[in-house]
């Protein structure tokens, strides 16, 4: 199944956190905090269409969102945000 995004909207794929930690303990489910970072997967028209804001993320970029943000939705095992532009707070850059 393919999400495509509506206006504004841009789909979000939760990135999941790590079993391990550094030090090589697993953690329980319980005790792993969900991360605020994901991958973007789509993006709505109106960002693409808008001069301001089509080049401020990118499909494939690992982005920062606000902590209670947007829709979480399951589809085929996997878990994803539907959010608005404005939710997302930063792009996670590799040095």
């Amino acid at each position: 199944m393919n999400l495509k995004p509506i206006g504004e909207k841009i789909i979000l794929k939760k990135i999941k956190p790590e079993e391990k930690t550094v030090g090589g303990i697993v953690l329980p489910q319980s005790a792993k905090e969900a991360p605020q970072y994901a991958q973007v997967v789509a993006i709505g028209p109106d960002v693409l269409a808008n001069e301001d804001t089509k080049d401020q993320v990118s499909i494939g970029d690992k982005v920062v969102y606000a902590k209670y943000s947007g829709t979480d939705i399951k589809i085929d095992e996997e878990e994803y945000i539907i959010t608005k532009l404005e939710d997302l707070l930063a792009v996670v850059e590799q040095a």
